[in-house]
């Protein structure tokens, strides 16, 4: 029997409007252990980001990764 750990999904508004942003913040997202996985939808108004990662990420913790690449991103009330 396995031991699956509680996973998170946070979704998020961004200004990520196009492939080669979503290029910036790939290599960001691919490389930190705790994101399991991740999408953006381009033909959305809102740019939605969606977020799946472990129970030891939290929301703060993305908002501020995808921030400090100078991208806007505020969390989408559930």
């Amino acid at each position: 029997m396995f031991y699956k750990s509680p996973m998170e999904l946070f979704i998020f508004r961004t200004d990520i409007k196009s492939k080669k942003k979503v290029k910036t913040i790939k290599r960001i997202l691919n490389a930190h252990i705790e994101v399991l996985h991740w999408t953006v939808d381009l033909e959305d108004i809102d740019n939605v980001l969606r977020v799946e990662t472990t129970e030891y990420l939290s929301e703060k913790d993305i908002v501020e990764l995808i921030s400090h690449q100078g991208f806007y991103i505020q969390p989408l009330p559930d």
